[in-house]
This record gives structure tokens, sequence and C-alpha cells, in this order.
């Protein structure tokens, strides 16, 4: 039998869980090729996550799960279940059911075609509002111009891996991850599983607006130094714009006129001055993340884990 390790990362999904974790337990019978193991990442859930954890282990040796001591967030949990995963096969899907476990046996049967990927991509964008829709197309839009790698707008982490592509993952040891550009990256045959977009079996989102636009940045700052190339871009505008502006006050004061040079001089200082404050700024920004890559901190710490101790997990 093939081990598939089923990686769930978990914030307050105490209300979807049980049914989760059933509706895993059916698709997986209809599986009797590979035998699985159910990798669950508590991301310090304040709710009755950790617990219904434990009492699925309790009951099904198959279980198996990690608690962080606080919320790091999805990546971290992700990162987490990848590193704590040793089956030749490993899958990583949300509980709350938006990722239809009735693809995971197309998916593992793509592997078997030869294929290092099999992955979800959603068609639509069933239960989302338009102003969201619009900003992540907007997102990746923008990140498919100005980054290194290339992503679809509906690619999910809803996926299946041969241990090779994850090998190859857990080697970018950066601490500020965007999984989604890290698959990218890595590259492998993958073979896509379009499927429409459904709304959460229970509970609610976790992504505020903030977590959303702090996902994104991290997407175009973590693949692209572009925007360190926008001061100068910009300057040599600025630099262009004051030559062509200087010759026509020369051109003006040549034909008898005084020009009224004291707004466009204010306007030009505006300029600078914005040019300046924002070349700072992007310089800062990109800073920051060195600065939080050089102090090398833990991606998460785990609290509690019923992995064995020679796991390592």
């Amino acid at each position: 039998m093939k081990r598939l390790d089923l990686v769930i990362p978990c914030y307050n999904e105490a209300a979807v869980l049980p049914l989760f974790y059933e509706t895993v337990r059916r698709t997986l019978q209809t599986l009797p090729d590979y035998r699985a193991t159910l990798i669950f990442v508590d991301d310090g859930s304040t709710d009755a996550t950790l617990q219904l954890l434990q009492d699925f282990a309790a009951k099904d040796s198959a279980v198996r799960y990690l608690s962080f001591s606080r919320n790091f967030g999805k990546e971290a949990a992700m990162l987490a279940g990848l590193r704590a995963s040793d089956g030749a096969l490993v899958a990583i899907m949300d509980a709350d059911l938006q990722h239809s476990p009735a693809l995971l046996g197309p998916m593992l049967k793509a592997l078997e075609e030869g294929y290092d990927v099999a992955a979800a991509k959603r068609t639509d964008r069933t239960g989302e509002s338009r102003l969201k829709s619009r900003l992540s197309d907007a997102f990746y839009y923008i990140a498919n111009k100005m980054t290194q790698v290339e992503i679809d707008p509906g690619a999910q982490d809803f996926r299946v891996m041969t241990r090779s592509v994850v090998n190859a993952i857990l080697q970018l040891s950066e601490h500020q991850r965007f999984t989604k550009g890290i698959f990218s990256f890595v590259g492998f045959r993958t073979k896509w599983f379009p499927h429409e977009n459904t709304a959460r079996a229970a509970g609610e989102t976790k992504w505020s607006f903030r977590k959303l636009l702090a996902y994104a940045a991290d997407g175009v700052l973590g693949y692209s130094d572009l925007p360190l190339k926008l001061p100068l871009y910009g300057g040599a505008f600025l630099l262009l714009a004051a030559v062509i502006y200087a010759a026509v006050l020369l051109i003006i004061r040549l034909c008898g006129r005084v020009p009224a040079a004291v707004h466009a001089v204010l306007i030009v200082l505006l300029l600078l001055g914005s040019a300046v404050l924002f070349s700072i700024g992007v310089l800062g920004v990109y800073l920051a993340r060195i600065y939080t890559e050089v102090k090398n901190r833990p991606d998460y710490i785990i609290r509690e884990t019923n992995f064995p101790p020679e796991h390592g997990a």
C-alpha cells in the first residue's frame, strides 16, 4: 500500500471538524490502495479544535496532530505539516470542506499517470463579495507582471504531491513564505483539476482584509525586485521632466516674459519630496523583510503533539 499523508491546517474550526473528519474517512475508504495518515495542524485555536483533534487521535491511530503555542498563520501551519509528513505522497487541504475530498481519487490517479503534482483550480468565485473578487484579480495580475513566477489566478493550496516535490519545497528556507509562489517556483509536472467554488460547510472565514493585504504583499515582495527599481525609474522620469521644464522656462524668458516660477517650483519640490519618501519607504519594506530573515526565529512553536519523540515533528 502506498503511504499518503494529508496535511490539514486548522484555526478555530471546531464547528466543521467532525463533518470534515467523517467525510475524509469515508473518502479514504474508497481508496484501498493507499494507507493514509491525517496530519492536523492546530494553528493556536482558541475554540475546541484541539480537544476534537485529541478525540480523533484517541479513537483513530491514523490521526496525528501538532498544536501551536499561538496563531502563527496558515503558511506556518502548512510548513509544519509538510515537515512532519514522511509519506511517499502528501496532500494539503483545508478543513472547511471548500476543498472537496472527492477530488483525492482523481488526483492520486494523475500521480499514477506520471505527474508530480495534482492541484485544484477553482473556476468561479461563488460566495465571495464583488470587491474581494476584483481585488484578488488585481493582485494576481500585478503579481504575474512583477514577479519571476507565474501564478494561476484560480490556483489553490489543495493539491497532492510526490515526496520529491515536498522535499524541494522544504529546501526553500525563507521565513516569510508565500506558498502559492513556492509551488510555482519549484515547478514539476502539474495536472490541474478545475472545480466550482463552494461555501464553507460551517464556521467563518479567518481571512480578514488586513490578512489578505499582508498575504498579497508577501506574494509580490517575496518574488520581485521591481519595487526596488521603481525609485530609479521615477527619478529618471523626474529628471527628464525637470530638463524639459527648464527648457520651457528658458524659452519663455527669451521671449521677454517672466514666468511665474514660484508655483512651479513648489510643485517640483512636492514631486521630489514624494519621490524621496516613496523611495525610502520601498527600501524600508525590503530592509524589514531582511531584518526578519536575519533574526532567524522559528516559523512556529509546537505546544503539543501526538507524534512520537523519535519522529522529530
